[in-house]
């Protein structure tokens, strides 16, 4: 069952719209979006949007905060298999099955937007441009998510790491942030998860990014201190 309830928000106001669905509309069109789109008090860290293998219902755009999504293996161990920031819409891999693939879980506190796909559907008959939007965002989605397989597939562990880095420096910059400053709301162990690495080999690449003055760790504040060197280590 969604964990938000069909509540009235202002699509207007939000500093990310021209990263969702409202890009382009205008109007009456843009108020008939606003009527159907819900959400709820913002989630705290740990909470769960959806499980593997729910119902889908909605698609879900993340106004603040950020969520990963996962699947669980035979034996009940999780793999993280997305990460995903502010304007970014998660859910889309259900559309196709009408149950979700993957599980989805916040990584702090987080508010999201809820747009269920059923009147969504209904609205997209009458207005053209949202189905033209969803596509875009889910071709983006796809095209990000190729982009970081290829950075990642065949890579050294320290390349993979930093493909992520800038992967997440790339999402950041789109969206306002600074591109070589920001938090990893992930925990290391998330990151190994997604990577296919140990724990202890993410702590260990990053003191040796560190020690080699390519990035700055703060805790989970990160730094990335020469850009040009380290897309040069995932070519």
């Amino acid at each position: 069952m969604s964990v938000l309830r069909n509540l009235k928000i202002a699509c207007n106001n939000c500093s990310l719209q021209q990263l969702c669905i409202p890009v382009g509309l205008e109007g009456e069109d843009f108020t008939k979006l606003e009527s159907i789109v819900g959400h709820s008090r913002p989630l705290p860290r740990g909470k769960h949007i959806y499980l593997p293998e729910d119902r889908f219902t909605s698609l879900y755009a993340i106004r603040s905060g950020s969520v990963k999504t996962y699947n669980v293996a035979s034996d009940g161990t999780e793999y993280v298999t997305g990460f995903y920031l502010p304007g970014e819409i998660i859910g889309l891999d259900a559309v196709a099955t009408g149950i979700h693939p993957c599980g989805a879980r916040t990584l702090e506190t987080t508010s999201l937007c809820e747009l269920p796909y059923d009147r969504l559907e209904d609205l997209s008959a009458i207005i053209p441009s949202i189905s033209k939007q969803l596509l875009r965002i889910m071709s983006q989605e796809l095209h990000s998510e190729e982009q970081l397989l290829m950075m990642v597939g065949s890579q050294s562990a320290e390349a993979r790491l930093v493909a992520l880095f800038l992967s997440l420096s790339s999402r950041f910059s789109r969206r306002g942030y600074s591109a070589t400053e920001f938090v990893l709301s992930m925990s290391r162990s998330d990151i190994g998860s997604f990577l296919g690495l140990a724990v202890e080999t993410v702590s260990r690449l990053l003191k040796r990014l560190q020690e080699q003055e390519l990035i700055q760790v703060n805790h989970r504040e990160i730094k990335l201190l020469e850009m040009e060197k380290l897309r040069a280590m995932v070519k």
